[in-house]
């Protein structure tokens, strides 16, 4: 056992105008990966549906209305799908494809890693054909209405990158090993509306947030090898930036979950395959923002990302251990094993209880308060990568093979 004490933390408030009832991009609502209500009993037995799913791919599943949305790649490697079911039934309503071919990727990641995201009005994805990257905007009966091209992407684990929709803009961080760049686009016509050059070192999957401080403007907040930066999300210029400061000799980390709002700080985290990990807490408030602590345990997140609720920050480590930590400190309230397989899948917070789902398949579900406790656990029947998702009572897990839908009816 691993525990520690600790103390508070401020809680995150976004005001978004995104539809109340939907999970609209990677982590549902701004990304926090937080929803409403409680979490529904899973029930594998007696799942309200099962879908199975053409292909393969980590892709998250997002809901808009009574669509489910989610990406996939043929078996062979030679085609990209976007797919659309039924979200009371899992009946496939429509399926849009598009040419590809296999290519190099890290063993966890997959042909069509990227979520796709929605303004309620339209579904955007990112795919990838092996050599270049492509951003799609579709209506939601499946009609093409624009594809701009995001240029070759070159990476040792390939691409995963998932866009974000704010205020009729979608924007994409383009960033892999030869160059880093976020683009925005009008939504409606996928007009260039602009793009900022980042400083680039490895390959980061990070998809910006939008963050709304009282008395501030809204800002857009990506964070990634070199730094995290604030933009204004209307023009792109920078508003502030804190460069991550790496010890001589020590490998850059790279950033694949989104940085998080908490206790007045942003916290961006970071690791690689090697089991490297850093997490850094920023105070955007000072005229430069500064660290305000740093964490280099083996146990903060990697791939999955954070959880924030009232004055905590939770996570759970790929190593499968969970941690509740203070967001204003960095310190450690418990930390425990919770899985002894990895987990890639990011955590959901719904009401007071936090969903884990290892790479097997095994589930456990914690209370997200300042004692640990494992409220139940059980097995899903297949290996899960992908993040759920939780809409209205409902829970959607992606597994290898299938997509899950379990609540009420």
């Amino acid at each position: 056992m691993l525990r520690l004490c600790l103390t508070s933390l401020l809680t995150l408030t976004f005001t978004l105008a995104l539809p109340g009832a939907d999970w609209p991009r990677f982590r549902g609502p701004n990304g926090t990966g937080v929803a409403d209500g409680s979490l529904p009993v899973i029930d594998t037995k007696a799942p309200l549906w099962k879908a199975a799913i053409v292909g393969k791919g980590v892709s998250s599943p997002i809901v808009v209305g009574k669509q489910v949305f989610v990406q996939s790649a043929s078996e062979d490697g030679s085609k990209r799908f976007l797919l659309c079911l039924d979200a009371t039934t899992g009946k496939v309503m429509w399926t849009k494809e598009l040419p590809g071919k296999s290519a190099r990727k890290h063993n966890k990641n997959s042909l069509a890693s990227g979520t796709p995201a929605s303004d309620g009005e339209r579904v955007y994805c990112v795919s990838w054909d092996g050599d270049t990257i492509s951003l799609h905007a579709y209506d939601l009966a499946g009609k093409p209405l624009w594809t701009q091209p995001l240029g070759g992407f070159v990476s040792q684990h390939g691409p995963g990158h998932s866009p974000a929709v704010y205020n009729g803009v979608v924007y994409v961080n383009v960033d892999d090993d030869q160059g880093a760049v976020l683009k925005a686009f009008d939504a409606q016509t996928g007009t260039s509306k602009w793009v900022a050059e980042r400083k680039h070192y490895r390959a980061s999957y990070s998809t910006p947030f939008l963050l709304e401080r009282p008395g501030k403007p809204a800002e857009l907040v990506l964070g990634t090898t070199t730094e995290v930066t604030s933009y204004d999300p209307t023009t792109g210029g920078v508003l502030w930036s804190y460069a991550i400061k790496w010890p001589a000799g020590k490998m850059p980390l790279r950033v694949v979950g989104s940085p998080v709002y908490a206790g007045g700080l942003v916290v961006c985290y970071c690791g690689d395959g090697g089991g490297e990990r850093y997490a850094v807490g920023i105070d955007p408030e000072q005229a430069s923002p500064a660290k305000v602590w740093d964490l280099t345990n083996k146990s903060t997140p990697y791939v999955p990302a954070m959880l924030v609720k009232g004055d905590l920050l939770f996570w759970i480590g790929d190593n499968g251990i969970a941690t509740c930590a203070e967001a204003k400190t960095g310190k450690v309230v418990w930390q425990e094993r919770v899985s002894v397989k990895d987990v890639t899948a990011s955590p959901v917070l719904v009401g007071d209880e936090i969903l884990v789902i290892a790479e097997t398949g095994r589930y456990f579900v914690l209370k997200a308060g300042r004692e640990f406790e494992i409220v139940r656990q059980g097995d899903l029947g297949q290996p899960v990568s992908a993040s759920p998702a939780v809409v209205d009572g409902k829970l959607y897990v992606r597994g290898a093979t299938h997509l899950f839908c379990f609540g009420k009816k």
